[in-house]
């Protein structure tokens, strides 16, 4: 199994940081149903990780503020009827959650300003619809 859990190239996550935690997944119930701990909880204490370097931890923590319980991350599954399964989803939803906190932010736009020529063609446009919709009204005597 791997030691290290890749977010992106330059964070890396060891899996000894990780906590588990499994319980029984929900749903209808029946005979012999639900009595595997198939649920599985995943835990990340980002505030006290070493393996995120500071400035992407800053900017995880800004970003996932509202998603955080003192500062760890909570991820889910039970989607799966096998904890194996679940435990991929939870690795994956860990994964895809860090790397969009810690990506950079993206390019502030630049204002342009639409050329003469598309503001004199617009102006065209309207002035030919405008013409085309007075020439559908019954003339004047």
């Amino acid at each position: 199994m791997v030691e290290y859990l890749v977010v992106s190239p330059s964070v890396a996550l060891p899996r000894t940081e990780l906590t588990w935690r499994f319980t029984r997944s929900g749903g209808p119930g029946g005979q012999s149903v639900n009595t595997a701990d198939s649920r599985v909880e995943l835990r990340f204490d980002l505030a006290g990780s070493g393996a995120v370097p500071p400035v992407l931890k800053e900017r995880a923590l800004t970003r996932l503020a509202g998603r955080l319980v003192d500062g760890v991350i909570v991820v889910t599954a039970a989607e799966h009827r096998s904890q194996l399964q679940n435990r991929r989803a939870a690795e994956a939803r860990l994964v895809a959650l860090l790397a969009e906190a810690v990506a950079p932010p993206p390019r502030s736009r630049r204002a342009t300003r639409p050329s003469r020529r598309a503001v004199q063609a617009r102006l065209d446009a309207k002035r030919h619809r405008g013409e085309t919709k007075r020439l559908r009204h019954r003339p004047d005597d």
